[in-house]
């Protein structure tokens, strides 16, 4: 990609950075709440099409790292909302940690295009295979890597429509980012192959083969009933986050709740993460016991987002918890994964407290290999608010749980993109465990996913109400389940292994001797 063969400086500037910038950028139409799947199909074509034609392993990641900004700018522009308007942190602070955030994020598509570059074997499409591998690999590290964060991973704009959504049962998310990878791998290399070559109906019947191999598997059913629909109510309270933690507004909420609870028709009620603003040993007198006692007498179960808090040593020890009350026994179940400077200061960045205003900031983690809660008769795999975006740590409850239940408070992120985003991550739960997930959230979403993803009933954001569902318990497991993410794994080191091996074959019979 230099002057002499690409034109103007501009012009290569323009290709090199530009048009990945925006094609990130359009790769937002891919989540929700527009769904438009092709659309990240085009965007990450878009890009390999770029690495192909770059000259080096820097420009890709040049090229990659724009994408990602692209990309990052456009869909996680919210984490302002958060630090500014509920953080109290100046605007022009938080608009900086907003921006360095996002180019912090960034540097993950810039390493798979050096990487991509590096490792590529030769040939448009052998090349872009390449390419679809490393992204995906390099978005599995960005899901572990300083606790992670899986925010904007490919996969999940294939949820819930797209064929290749077919793919998440065996693969799981990463695994359908490897699928969207590819496809986008065969256009770029339709696109940049001469007239059509034999490279290029190679690349037209591998994008042909995967759309089948997808559709075909969203036939199979991965688990089957496991007892009649139980009938749950999803409370939604729609608490401003400015007045959650307010004296003078507290009586009142916890009154809302009390109401709602009661009126409830389900066998299972469900109160959204930390719903009521007090900690549990700190609930006014009776007001735990009476609405347990409701629940007893109607044979119901109650599984209530609060704060449990113990006492450890000198101090107390705080959890993020759903806790259950009713006519089965007490359990609790205590958030795993916990947000950093949300729920937690990193070690060293103690300074931070300085300038975010964000109550409850030294959260205490579960313990792992927590069991499912029982409730209503069913087992419950349960995710707390993030927790809900690693599915490898949802599996852990599977398969003895035969529904899935997240309790969030997306509150934090104001009127943005952020809660639907969230809504089609559990889509994509649903569809790796073949299980329903139900969603109680403060101010949206709150709804029912079926076990194919789909979303069955739905509160408005920012409204106070109940959803009633009648979600289907479900036994069995996929072979996500099984095996997590290491299936994906295999198939990324052969998507990156097979083609170099191929291309080096011929390089072999050329050197041999003659007989």
């Amino acid at each position: 990609m230099n002057a002499g063969r690409g034109g103007s400086a501009a012009a290569i500037l323009a290709r090199g950075l530009g048009v990945p910038a925006l094609a990130g950028a359009a790769a937002i139409l891919g989540f929700a709440p527009f769904y438009a799947w092709p659309v990240a199909i085009a965007s990450l074509a878009a890009l390999f099409l770029v690495w192909l034609r770059s000259g080096s392993p820097l420009q890709a990641a040049l090229s990659g790292y724009a994408f990602g900004l692209g990309l990052n700018l456009a869909g996680v522009s919210w984490v302002f909302v958060s630090l500014h308007e509920f953080g109290s942190m100046p605007a022009p602070l938080a608009a900086a940690a907003t921006f360095l955030f996002c180019a912090f994020l960034a540097i993950f598509p810039a390493g798979a295009g050096w990487a991509a570059r590096r490792m590529a074997p030769g040939g448009r499409l052998g090349d872009a295979v390449t390419m679809a591998a490393c992204f995906a690999l390099v978005e599995w590290v960005r899901g572990w890597i300083l606790t992670g964060f899986p925010w904007l991973t490919m996969g999940y704009t294939q949820a819930p429509a797209s064929p290749l959504a077919g793919f998440a049962p065996v693969v799981g998310a990463y695994g359908v980012s490897l699928a969207t990878g590819l496809a986008a791998a065969c256009l770029a290399a339709a696109f940049a192959s001469i007239a059509w070559s034999r490279e290029r109906w190679t690349a037209v019947g591998g994008l042909a083969l995967l759309f089948a191999a997808g559709a075909l598997l969203r036939l199979v059913s991965w688990t089957d009933p496991a007892g009649p629909a139980v009938s749950v109510s999803l409370l939604q309270g729609n608490v401003s986050q400015h007045l959650k933690w307010r004296e003078d507004v507290r009586a009142a909420t916890l009154d809302d709740y009390a109401r709602m609870t009661i009126e409830a028709k389900g066998r299972v009620i469900v109160l959204p993460e930390t719903a009521l603003p007090a900690f549990l040993d700190r609930l006014p007198p009776g007001f735990l016991e009476t609405l347990a006692d409701h629940a007893r007498r109607e044979g119901r179960d109650i599984l209530l987002g609060t704060v449990e808090r113990r006492f450890a040593g000198e101090r107390f020890e705080y959890f993020n918890s759903v806790v259950t009350r009713g006519a089965s026994p007490p359990q609790s179940y205590r958030k795993r994964h916990l947000v950093p400077f949300g729920e937690f200061i990193p070690p060293g960045f103690g300074f931070v407290l300085a300038v975010l205003k964000i109550p409850l900031t030294d959260f205490g983690r579960g313990e792992p290999g927590q069991p499912p809660l029982e409730a209503g008769g069913v087992a419950w795999a349960v995710a707390i608010c993030y927790e809900d975006i690693f599915g490898e740590e949802l599996i852990d409850q599977l398969p003895r749980a035969g529904i899935l239940l997240n309790v969030s408070n997306d509150a934090w992120f104001g009127e943005s993109l952020a809660a639907d985003q969230h809504l089609q991550f559990s889509q994509m739960r649903s569809l790796e465990t073949g299980r329903w997930m139900v969603r109680s959230t403060n101010t949206g979403v709150t709804a029912a996913i079926d076990e194919r993803g789909r979303v069955v009933a739905r509160l408005p954001a920012f409204v106070r109400g109940t959803l009633e569902a009648n979600p289907v318990p479900r036994a069995g497991s996929t072979p996500y389940v099984r095996w997590g993410n290491a299936a994906m794994l295999v198939a990324a080191a052969l998507a990156i292994g097979l083609p170099a091996i191929r291309r080096r074959r011929p390089e072999r019979r050329e050197g041999a001797p003659g007989r």
